[in-house]
């Protein structure tokens, strides 16, 4: 079992995902749990025994955590991810029966080569950032050539969303193959996103979601800002902390505001209560 957060009682039951950090996410299962869910929050690279990236990370390394939810009590299983996080519970939704609701924050809409080594050490060539029963699922690599513009002077964070806009155009061969197959899931969805997300067009990518979704008469929320960022905050969580690497985009009030905004639609599916899509 991969290093977990804390369950609390409830007979719904939330995996709370991370994205690319890796952390526990603590704070928002406390979140959760003072709404009354059971929630669980594990490490799932970079730990002991663990991929050091999120390089072919085994999607059955998170049905583990649901079955504990299940021991817990819980008789409905949501996952809420961010990022990296919301690309894996999006896939689990597809992949694994009885996940009942999704919460993808900053989601894309197709997998992505790994992110970081793996447990070889090498980033390089690229791989798939999951594989499903021992196999690899398809994915768009990385454009090496790119490089932001205008320049930046080393260590300074930049923004690489143009980094996956253009990985995206020169790779197009590969989209279609690694688009990630949301009509197949049963779960219902609520997809958070800011409009300027600087880490990729999370915003694009979720309205992509949405439509798929809503091809196949399926339920669907989306709930946006098109000042906020790639990092928007729940009512009650602190603000984000930085990071000398990578710029996030929004600003602190405008992330707030669309995690508020965010909030009784999550609360929502998590319990069951939607109807319909927006």
């Amino acid at each position: 079992m991969p290093a977990r957060g804390r369950v609390r009682g409830g007979d719904i039951g939330v995996l709370v995902l991370s994205g690319s950090s890796g952390r526990i996410e603590d704070e928002r299962c406390r979140l959760l749990a003072r709404a009354g869910l059971m929630a669980l929050s594990i490490r799932w690279f970079g730990g002991v025994g663990q991929p050091p990236g999120i390089c072919e990370i085994p999607l059955e390394t998170f049905e583990s955590a649901i079955e504990a939810l299940r021991a817990g009590g819980a008789r409905r299983i949501g996952v809420l991810g961010v990022s990296k996080g919301a690309e894996a519970a999006l896939h689990l939704s597809v992949l694994l029966p009885g996940i009942d609701a999704v919460v993808a924050v900053s989601p894309t809409s197709m997998t992505w080569a790994n992110v970081g080594p793996g447990r070889d050490g090498q980033t390089r060539p690229h791989r798939s950032s999951w594989t499903w029963r021992g196999e690899p699922l398809p994915f768009v690599p990385y454009d090496t050539s790119w490089a932001p513009t205008p320049a930046q002077p080393e260590g300074v964070p930049v923004a690489i969303r143009g980094w996956y806009e253009r990985s995206r155009q020169t790779f197009a061969d590969r989209v279609d193959a690694a688009t990630i197959a949301v009509e197949k899931s049963t779960a219902e969805f609520v997809l958070v996103a800011g409009g300027d997300d600087a880490m990729w067009p999370s915003l694009p990518y979720a309205e992509e979601l949405a439509a798929r979704r809503r091809a196949a008469d399926l339920p669907v929320r989306v709930i946006s800002s098109p000042d906020a960022g790639h990092r928007p905050r729940l009512p009650g969580e602190g603000p984000s902390p930085s990071s000398a690497h990578f710029l996030y985009g929004g600003s602190a009030a405008a992330n707030a505001a669309l995690g508020a905004a965010a909030w009784p639609h999550i609360l929502d599916v998590l319990r069951g209560a939607c109807q319909g899509g927006v």
